[in-house]
């Protein structure tokens, strides 16, 4: 029996996500103002489940009789092997811990998208690279193989031959979570019901590693129903990029919740046009108590220039106002930095996610990311050295319109437009009801006029300051 030392290392400098965010190349969110800092804190307090591939390789691992042991800290491990999850934005932190348990003779080496399409990023600090969906090779070093150099791992199409992930094994500590249920910590899981992506968003990672494909309705609520069994107030995270794809299945899952009478709460990330009301309606009987969804601009020039398929935006008010009557929070999901934008169309998006009436938003900024079409289009224009600056909000090529001093200040102007309305505190304490008050309305209007005043006056002084 050898001690499998699995490192998800917390990162440095701002809030670092990793896992399935950005396709697994990850994110790191810095506060470069009061609203931006406040979010960042959020974040990290907040919004922090466990690695899903540091649960799948622990369940391998163990299953084969081996000992496993989680870290997150930058402290040494004794043990016999080591895999590190890696990312595009914190790369240089676990290289260094890579090296350090190399030079004590632990065995160690890499898994994830940074890994598998920039393996040069990783080579000299481990005895190897996982490339490709990790389980494959870990099944394959769990019975005995040796791994060196580069490691082959193809993607297994029976997801359901995968065992679930244990999370016993990976510990939670400094990992909290809300559910957005109220405004305490809960124990989340993250969940994938399906892996990869079938749309053609040229911008998008999470498509680079593998084809698409989806457990059996049996398998998901299987894994439902065995976190059910050991945990109580269950929150499952669905980590599938796109959930309702197959509008049948999720309801076909959502009878399943019922019918094993599970108690558990979840949210799932998906287009908006996959939904209608009889979808949301069922799902929410089961549970769901938030939907996460990309718009990324509302222009359709833009959308069609990155091969995504426009959502019409009657929908989107029609299912969000639906989700404001259940009492299910949304999450837009919006891009600036698409070669179209200027400052001006910013302004327009910042207006519309406005006016949408999301629970919350997300704003990035455009990330050209390795292996994906997009990358290949914007190579000519990239002219960012450092890796690590792929963040997803940080302007890293030549834009036509924009520099990275004001990309940075028009995301932080979406931030602080979204989240600083009167109304939106309302939304925020439960009371939405109120939002469109046509006193709060006019409060509104008061405080966004106010925020461009001096959103002006200090891109003025920033202008002046870099001249």
């Amino acid at each position: 029996m050898a001690t499998i030392i699995l490192a998800d290392l917390k990162g440095r400098r701002g809030y670092v996500n990793k896992d399935t965010v950005a396709g697994g190349y990850g994110s790191r969110f810095r506060g470069h103002s009061f609203v931006t800092r406040f979010e960042k804190n959020v974040r990290r307090i907040f919004q922090n489940v466990p690695s899903i591939q540091m649960g799948y390789l622990a369940a391998i691992f163990a299953a084969a009789g081996h000992k496993v042991v989680f870290t997150r800290d930058d402290k040494l491990l004794d043990g016999d092997l080591a895999i590190v999850l890696s990312s595009l934005v914190d790369y240089r932190h676990e290289t260094e811990w890579d090296e350090k348990a190399k030079a004590r003779g632990l065995k160690v080496g890499f898994v994830g998208t940074a890994a598998t399409h920039l393996p040069e990023l990783f080579n000299s600090a481990g005895d190897f690279i996982i490339s490709g969906e990790p389980e494959a090779a870990a099944i394959r070093i769990a019975a005995g193989e040796e791994p060196k150099g580069l490691v082959i791992s193809p993607a297994i199409d029976i997801l359901d031959s995968l065992p679930f992930p244990r999370w016993d094994l990976i510990q939670s500590s400094g990992l909290g979570y809300t559910s957005r249920r109220g405004f305490g910590l809960t124990r989340a899981f993250p969940m994938l019901t399906s892996r990869s992506c079938p749309e053609k968003c040229t911008y998008c990672p999470h498509r680079i590693i593998a084809n698409f494909r989806a457990r059996s309705d049996g398998n998901v609520l299987d894994e439902m129903q065995e976190l059910c069994s050991r945990h109580r107030n269950v929150h499952i995270v669905i980590r599938d990029p796109l959930y309702t794809l197959d509008a049948e299945r999720c309801r076909r899952i959502a009878e399943g919740i019922l019918a094993r009478g599970l108690k558990l709460t979840y949210e799932c990330e998906t287009r908006m046009d996959d939904l209608d009301e009889n979808l949301i309606r069922a799902m929410h009987a089961s549970g769901l108590r938030e939907i996460n969804f990309g718009v990324e601009s509302p222009d359709p020039v833009v959308l069609r220039k990155v091969a995504r398929r426009v959502i019409p935006h009657d929908h989107m008010r029609a299912m969000i106002k639906l989700c404001w009557d259940l009492r299910i929070a949304t999450t837009a999901f919006y891009v600036i930095g698409f070669l179209q934008d200027t400052e001006e169309s910013i302004q327009q998006l910042i207006d519309f996610a406005v006016a949408l009436d999301t629970t919350y938003a997300n704003f990035k900024i455009l990330t050209p990311y390795p292996g994906t079409p997009q990358f290949k289009q914007l190579n000519p224009l990239v002219n960012e050295t450092d890796w690590e600056q792929f963040d997803g909000y940080t302007l890293t090529f030549n834009h036509p319109a924009l520099n990275p001093p004001r990309a940075r200040l028009m995301l932080g102007m979406c931030y602080s437009r979204f989240f600083l309305r009167p109304s939106n505190l309302f939304s925020f304490f439960g009371l939405h009801r109120y939002a469109h008050h046509p006193l709060l309305e006019r409060a509104d209007t008061w405080s966004l006029r106010k925020q461009e005043y001096f959103d002006r006056a200090w891109m003025a002084q920033r202008k002046e300051s870099t001249a």
